[in-house]
């Protein structure tokens, strides 16, 4: 696997990614019909860094990190992964989130926090507590689940 800055030319490829995750309405805060220019728009935001993970020249996953907070919160970074539905299961979010602790590192950023991680996914949560990630907060009715309702969500963080 290959993880590399992401271009223009990847954006049908991680639009294909984004809308498979959030159509599910289990783990990303976005509406599951959210257009297309509104959620690249987030995605290639400004100040933006812009990752994605390729196996046999195909983009499997992508992953984002910026600066959580402005101004005096801004040496702590935020990420947002997502993998292929085909792929899922082959450690690519692993992968990337590592890569993503390193490079977030190498820009300048002390930390990283999550900010909402769905109480009920319970691969991501088991992910980030073994790549050192810490819950220290938990939000009640945080996230409205697509199938479960009204469901808590963590706030998990770690020192990079």
């Amino acid at each position: 696997m290959i993880i590399r800055r992401a271009s223009k030319n990847d954006i049908d490829a991680i639009w294909e990614i984004l809308q498979s995750v959030i159509s599910g309405g289990d783990t990303f805060v976005f509406d599951p019909t959210t257009p297309k220019t509104e959620m690249l728009d987030y995605w290639f935001k400004e100040g933006t860094f812009i990752f994605v993970a390729e196996t046999n020249q195909s983009v499997v996953g992508t992953y984002i990190y910026r600066q959580n907070q402005p101004g005096l919160g801004s040496h702590i970074a935020n990420a947002s992964y997502a993998v292929h539905p085909d792929f899922r299961g082959n450690g690519i979010g692993k992968t990337m989130c590592k890569h993503s602790l390193q490079s977030a590192k190498e820009d300048g950023f002390t930390a990283m926090q999550f900010n909402i991680v769905v109480s009920s996914n319970s691969s991501a949560v088991h992910l980030w507590k073994n790549l050192g990630f810490e819950i220290i907060g938990e939000i009640p009715d945080a996230f409205n689940h697509r199938e479960l309702g009204l469901t808590n969500a963590f706030i998990m963080y770690r020192k990079l």
